[in-house]
């Protein structure tokens, strides 16, 4: 995943396009509900001439979701499912130094190989390893919560 769209700089999203993306979002998820492989959307260029395009459902539906994001403010980056990250990369998207995240990987926690010298790691065996991760600290927490309604603890 080293290219140079890999590596380009995010951004969050102006307040004009969060406020449209709450607006297309809506719109769009609206439309989504059938059976067809594909749409057809309409895009203006900027002598707002209408230009007719085919695209999966599937896609639209993926943009729905990119919408949700910039409609809560989060900077979108699309990774493909098989992609291979750098210790760095995999590091960021925990939010975890890379320290931490290679003695993860030295420890066994998750699969790698090398190339070369550098270790990679599959995009979605990280996110298999980050949502068993988030599953647990949840549970951890709801645990947490039950223990302090049992002793009387004040969090009502």
């Amino acid at each position: 995943m080293t290219t140079a769209t890999a590596q380009s700089k995010m951004t969050l999203p102006a307040a004009g396009e969060v406020k449209a993306a709450v607006q297309g979002q809506r719109a769009l998820a609206a439309y989504l509900a059938t059976q067809f492989e594909t749409q057809h959307i309409q895009i203006f260029d900027d002598h707002k001439q209408a230009h007719q395009v085919e695209l999966p459902t599937s896609a639209l539906r993926l943009l729905v979701d990119i919408l949700a994001e910039l409609a809560d403010g989060n900077a979108v980056k699309v990774v493909p499912v098989h992609a291979e990250l750098t210790t760095q990369e995999a590091a960021d998207l925990l939010n975890v130094s890379r320290p931490h995240f290679v003695k993860l990987l030295e420890d066994g926690v998750l699969a790698f190989h090398r190339t070369g010298k550098h270790r990679r790691v599959r995009f979605a065996d990280l996110m298999q390893y980050k949502e068993a991760r988030e599953r647990a600290s949840e549970q951890a927490m709801a645990e947490l919560a039950q223990q302090s309604q049992e002793l009387g603890m004040g969090y009502e």
